[in-house]
């Protein structure tokens, strides 16, 4: 089986969990769940910010523990202080480590775009998202059908949030070039085999409309790599594993936004 597949699987199941022990009404009741979203779109694409998704992070299925116990709080505020243009939180526990409350931390902590980083599969996670502070959510062409991707992008929007659509090939990309998305985010990295390849992200950029914010993902470890990627249409870099190695993972991402900056002035 699948990396993917053992995620989707375990995630239908946790959502059939939840929604009995947290119904949908308990999650409107949310402090979040009616206060103004702020637009990843919009902050990607400022000229005064750098671009970057900072992510966070504590450990993935092909690396194992990354960084398991850092400061929510202490990280996510260094990141926007570093030039980050939004944070992404993963909240999928049993694979990635995190949870709903860093995503609720971040929150409180912090007035910019967060993204939810998880595997959606049911409308249920989409109110959830809004119930603890997010603003956009990430949807995954690979574990999606075309008609799943509009209905939960329709859905999203009517709760005022934004659609990240993730595509990790052509084919992908062709099949839902229609979707009602905000940003396109090119995965480097197949959910599959887990196996990065930043050439995924040169490759594809000759087929995504100019109108589209592009957002590249993954394997993306040098400043030099994010300069080259802008010059290729790329506006949005979601970056979490280069900064998550490091002990003081909001030092890794000031330094650097400081070299991709050093870079363009030359």
């Amino acid at each position: 089986m699948y990396i993917l597949d053992e995620i989707i699987a375990q995630k239908q199941k946790e959502v059939a969990e939840r929604k009995e022990l947290f119904p949908l009404r308990l999650l409107e009741r949310s402090l979040y769940f009616e206060s103004p979203t702020v637009s990843l779109r919009k902050y990607v694409t400022r000229p005064d910010k750098s671009g970057i998704i900072a992510e966070i992070k504590r450990k993935s299925p092909s690396k194992g523990a990354i960084n398991p116990h850092i400061s929510v709080e202490k990280v996510s505020i260094g990141y926007m202080q570093a030039g980050a243009s939004a944070l992404s939180v993963l909240t999928d526990t049993p694979f990635f480590g995190g949870s709903n409350d860093d995503l609720t931390i971040a929150r409180k902590f912090n007035f910019c775009p967060i993204l939810r980083k998880d595997f959606v599969v049911d409308e249920y996670q989409i109110v959830e998202a809004k119930s603890i502070g997010a603003d956009a959510i990430l949807l995954i062409a690979a574990s999606l059908s075309p008609a799943q991707i509009q209905n939960f992008s329709d859905f999203a929007h009517r709760l005022g949030m934004e659609v990240l659509l993730e595509v990790h090939s052509k084919d992908e990309w062709e099949r839902n070039e229609a979707a009602p998305v905000d940003l396109i985010g090119v995965n480097n990295r197949d959910l599959k085999t887990f196996r990065v390849d930043v050439n995924i992200s040169r490759d594809l950029a000759p087929y995504l409309p100019k109108t589209a914010v592009a957002v590249s993902e993954s394997g993306l470890d040098a400043p030099a790599i994010v300069v080259e990627l802008a010059e290729h249409g790329y506006q949005g870099f979601l970056i979490g594993q280069r900064f998550m190695e490091s002990p003081q993972p909001e030092k890794a991402a000031r330094t650097f936004i400081q070299d991709i900056k050093r870079i363009k002035a030359r």
